[in-house]
């Protein structure tokens, strides 16, 4: 509470930036269910609705790329709201009659909105590490925590608010009501956001928004990995599987996922408390040994869900609990890596470093979700968890090559 009430103007500034991205993640969690929902009741295949995400993951990997620099040249701000503005257009591109819905018009509209995502993360994700005093990095940390969790839990709430929507009041009038919505979230952070926030003092360069911090190169290629380890079995192959080997129909399933992912964002807002990283003292922060360690637990996961299953050892129990206990630790590992590059990243253009890290995040999102329709396709779900424990496995080894302590705020 010192803390907090110390930084005033800032806090300030931290919850109109995390209204913002509170309020977009509702429309980003609940506009998925409703296309995805709303297609499969106009006949589309699973294959083409698929197809409707595919440019929202690769968009997602140029804008955190471009992202960085864009924030690093303009301010966080304009990209903060360059991002809920395209989600306005991105919603608004729904709205045309039924008949104009083809398949490639709403791949448009996704990789709008995947670009918007994206540009949204990356400036609140940045952001943080301006509102904070560099002595104060249990605050940080916190801080981090808090937003990264809250988001994760508020998309399963938007899964759940899209099949609402829909039900309610069809797709057309869902997505107006949330493009209204965002609007106003919008126009209010056109007036109150701090201009110019984040804005790099030196200019520039495009070439600049490959990193030159160690630290940040190799933090970021652990994190393709780790987030590949989790959609390589999590976006196709477990939804398949529940339903054709469980018999779960798709509200059983969605509803599970939406579940899954509002506990997984808990646990992730609770990760200070349960790493024991939330003290003041300098060597209580997380830092490249607690990467590894807790991604060495995390790899072991998969690999005995997979051996269980081969076991035929109470498949269902086996899965699920095993699918809870990958959630808990994968939300811990996730919080701390959203620490560590906040705390690597440099203070002048810090967006750019953010936005790297944030692009081999986006890498590893699309390397897991094709990995996860083949494999499945190809070997079935114990494949998939196997890569899942083989890439951990190497998110863990990239780690032993991180800092074991604290970074300057130089990112030196």
């Amino acid at each position: 509470m010192h803390v907090i009430s110390s930084l005033s103007p800032q806090v300030r500034q931290y919850l109109l930036i995390t209204a913002n991205y509170w309020a977009f993640t509702l429309t980003d969690g609940a506009l998925r269910m409703l296309v995805v929902l709303y297609f499969h009741d106009l006949g589309y295949t699973p294959l083409q609705i698929a197809m409707l995400f595919l440019f929202y993951e690769i968009f997602g990997v140029i804008t955190n790329l471009v992202g960085g620099w864009l924030g690093a040249r303009l301010g966080l701000n304009r990209t903060m709201n360059i991002g809920l503005a395209l989600q306005v257009i991105a919603l608004a591109m729904l709205l045309v009659p039924t008949a104009l819905l083809t398949v490639p018009w709403v791949m448009a509209a996704q990789a709008l909105s995947g670009i918007a995502k994206d540009l949204n993360k990356m400036s609140a994700k940045s952001a943080i590490k301006l509102l904070v005093p560099a002595n104060a990095q249990g605050a940080l940390y916190k801080w981090v925590a808090l937003l990264t969790g809250s988001k994760n839990a508020l998309k399963g709430i938007g899964f759940f608010l899209g099949g609402a929507l829909l039900a309610l009041l069809g797709f057309r009038v869902a997505v107006l009501v949330m493009a209204l919505g965002l609007t106003a979230v919008w126009l209010l952070s056109l007036i109150f956001l701090k201009k110019d926030l984040g804005r790099a003092r030196a200019k520039s360069r495009f070439r600049d928004i490959f990193s030159k911090s160690r630290a940040v190169n190799v933090l970021a290629a652990a994190r393709l990995f780790l987030f590949a380890s989790r959609d390589v079995w999590f976006v196709v192959a477990l939804p398949v599987f529940l339903a054709s080997q469980f018999q779960w129909d798709h509200w059983q399933v969605g509803g599970f996922l939406a579940l899954w992912v509002i506990g997984y964002g808990a646990v992730q807002a609770m990760a200070p408390g349960i790493t024991g990283a939330a003290g003041k003292q300098a060597d209580q922060f997380p830092s490249g040994d607690s990467a590894v360690r807790w991604a060495t637990v995390l790899a072991l996961i998969p690999a005995l869900i997979a051996i269980a299953l081969y076991a035929g050892f109470h498949p269902a129990i086996s899965l699920l609990g095993g699918l809870l206990l990958f959630g808990i630790l994968f939300a811990i590992n996730s919080a701390l890596h959203s620490y560590l590059i906040v705390s690597y990243a440099r203070e002048d253009g810090v967006s750019m470093d953010v936005g790297f890290y944030y692009m081999a995040n986006a890498m590893g999102r699309l390397l897991g979700t094709v990995l996860s329709g083949w494999v499945y396709q190809a070997a079935g779900l114990q494949a998939c968890l196997w890569i899942s424990s083989a890439f951990l496995a190497l998110a863990a080894a990239l780690s032993l090559l991180l800092p074991e302590h604290h970074v300057s705020p130089d990112g030196g």
